[in-house]
Parts: structure tokens; sequence; C-alpha cells
């Protein structure tokens, strides 16, 4: 019963997480885990580089990305 309340959910969550980080494509606007939102400016090995204003980028890793707010087309 413990697997189908905790873990169950849980791996879930991380799968879906991986796909989202796997996903990650120049121009997607995305939301960080700490809440900034920003442009996807370069998409590196296990970085990202977002631009979050004219002439500020920063560089994080992948997993801090939270949320894809609108994908690329």
């Amino acid at each position: 019963i413990f697997y189908f309340i905790g873990i169950r959910p849980q791996a879930r969550r991380q799968k879906e997480q991986q796909q989202l980080i796997g996903a990650l494509k120049t121009g997607d606007r995305v939301v960080t885990s700490s809440g900034i939102h920003g442009l996807i400016a370069n998409v590196k090995d296990s970085t990202v580089i977002v631009k979050v204003a004219d002439n500020v980028k920063i560089e994080m890793e992948k997993s801090a990305i939270a949320s894809v707010a609108k994908a690329a087309e």
C-alpha cells in the first residue's frame, strides 16, 4: 500500500521532470525552481543559458528548470 501512496507518485514526478529536461530547446519560455522567468538562449550538455532581461543571461543547471511556460514553435 505504501508503494502506491508514496513511492509510485514520486517516481512518476521524477520521470516527468526528466522528460521536461530532455525536451528543452532554444526559444522555450521557462520558470526556474527559484521563480525566475526567462527564455532559453542556449542548451548545453548539463546546463542551459537563460535570458532574463536585455543583455542579462544566466547559466544554470537543467535540473533548476521547474516548468516550461511556453514551448518554442
